[in-house]
């Protein structure tokens, strides 16, 4: 059964990231972790990139905490307006985490790590029918195999694997748009 829905999934022609209805998922981007992540300073620069552009274009942001008692907070620089904890690495297994979900929406992720939370997170979503996409440039694992692995099991699965600018010029849609240079000043 599972392995049906993932041919079907493939099967959906892919389209570009729209910004209404999304969501960017922060996933674990804590302190203490970040010093065993491969590329950790890249992870964290594109994050930030993303974080700074779904605000500029109102689309909200949610954070995740993995076990934050054990593995503290998320990174004060990337200015998170409220996490939620979560133990279970598929946050869709946290109620809190759903409800801040709206319904039918789509989710772009990013975060740590990938081979664990953001890939569990990314099929519990797509589980439900949700679109998905991960940020390819803001996602790490403590092992570049592990993230690359993740990767392509994440696109073999149908999720939209991206870049951080690919997500920032889809959701802007065109250059007239209000917000372009604002935007574009965060990729130059």
């Amino acid at each position: 059964m599972a392995g049906h829905k993932a041919a079907r999934q493939r099967d959906i022609p892919m389209t570009t990231l729209s910004r209404s209805g999304a969501t960017l998922l922060a996933i674990d981007l804590q302190a203490r972790m970040m010093g065993a992540i491969h590329d950790a300073e890249g992870v964290v620069a594109e994050a930030q990139r993303l974080i700074t552009g779904a605000r500029l274009l109102d689309v909200p942001v949610v954070f995740t905490e993995q076990n934050p008692a054990g593995l503290g907070t998320t990174l004060p620089g990337l200015q998170p307006q409220g996490a939620i904890a979560k133990m279970h690495f598929d946050a869709c297994r946290e109620p809190a985490f759903l409800r801040a979900l709206p319904p039918g929406g789509s989710a772009v992720l990013m975060g740590c790590e990938a081979h664990v939370c953001v890939l569990q997170t990314a099929l519990g979503l797509m589980a439900r029918g949700a679109a998905v996409a991960v940020v390819a440039d803001a996602v790490g694992s403590r092992r570049a195999a592990s993230k690359a692995l993740a990767l392509d099991r994440l696109a073999r699965a149908g999720t939209q694997v991206v870049s951080a600018e690919m997500v920032l010029f889809e959701w802007l849609e065109s250059a007239d748009h209000p917000r372009f240079r604002d935007v574009l000043a965060l990729i130059r």
